[in-house]
């Protein structure tokens, strides 16, 4: 069979996420409009009887501004590194610009194998879709593939285009395995996602989250104690709402969600806790695993 490691690299809030979920068929990534929504390395992996991808989400490669911006943007140095090949996503509805150009050149110098994907193709008129794909060419990449991962439109060529460039070798993961993440750091990021929903523009970049506790109860209600990271008094006003209203309406949302997960009843306690600056404290990014 063919396997290998598969990044899926892009300027933020291109759709590597939503598209990795949909080639592996289930969520294992959250998503979200806002962009800089993926923070850690998730893999998510795809599944045929002569193939398995698997498939590396990483964070948007951008202007870092925090020690958090610096470490995200390293990540995707790394994940090139040991990389079987590569998908390249670039925005049907935006124009080709500086970052795009910039992690072209990554690939193109770390001689990785890419497959250019053009995304949003359900936004974009047609004529736009022809000229991503023209100015595109010029990297001279392996193939290049128009989609739309929210529409789920041409996934399958997707998949037959990578699996065709990797190495034989070995499954990496068993077949019921779909992603790598511990249960704990998806309850964290399911929560994470709720809020990025409900929240101002400028606030999901100072929020974190962190899962204290994760107990099943003899009632076989599954008890989970987590923690909201913000960097200003300003910002905890923000995540509470008034009344409450914001953390009670995320707080639902979230246990919804989980219980699904979960397959248990779930009582969720959310805490919101200010830790000044945590992004610029490289101890804390430590701490939160990112």
């Amino acid at each position: 069979m063919r396997s290998g490691f598969v990044p899926v690299v892009g300027r933020p809030n291109v759709g590597k996420s939503t598209l990795i979920n949909a080639l592996v068929g289930t969520k294992v990534s959250i998503t979200s409009e806002r962009p800089q929504t993926t923070r850690n390395i998730i893999r998510g992996v795809v599944h045929r009887p002569d193939l398995q991808i698997v498939l590396v989400d990483t964070p948007g490669v951008h202007r870092p501004r925090t020690a958090l911006g610096e470490r995200l943007n390293h990540q995707v140095t790394e994940s090139l590194v040991e990389a079987d090949a590569a998908i390249f996503m670039i925005d049907a509805t935006a124009p080709i610009g500086p970052g795009d150009r910039l992690i072209a050149g990554r690939l193109i110098e770390s001689k990785t194998i890419t497959v250019c994907v053009v995304n949003k193709v359900d936004a974009a008129a047609t004529d736009e879709v022809t000229v991503q794909l023209a100015e595109a060419a010029e990297w001279d990449f392996a193939a290049y593939m128009p989609t739309s991962a929210v529409e789920k439109q041409n996934l399958a060529p997707i998949i037959t285009e990578v699996g065709g460039v990797l190495p034989e070798g070995p499954p990496y993961f068993p077949e019921e395995m779909t992603s790598d993440q511990t249960e704990v750091f998806v309850i964290g990021e399911i929560i994470r996602e709720k809020f990025l929903a409900k929240l101002r523009e400028e606030l999901p970049h100072s929020l974190a989250v962190m899962v204290d506790d994760v107990t099943v109860g003899e009632d076989g209600i599954t008890r989970i104690l987590a923690r909201l990271l913000v960097e200003r008094d300003s910002q905890k006003g923000i995540v509470i709402g008034r009344g409450g209203s914001v953390l009670e309406a995320a707080g639902t949302v979230a246990r919804v969600e989980l219980e699904a997960l979960l397959g248990t009843k779930v009582y969720l306690e959310l805490r919101v806790k200010v830790e000044k600056d945590w992004q610029q404290k490289p101890a804390v990014i430590e701490r939160l695993g990112l």
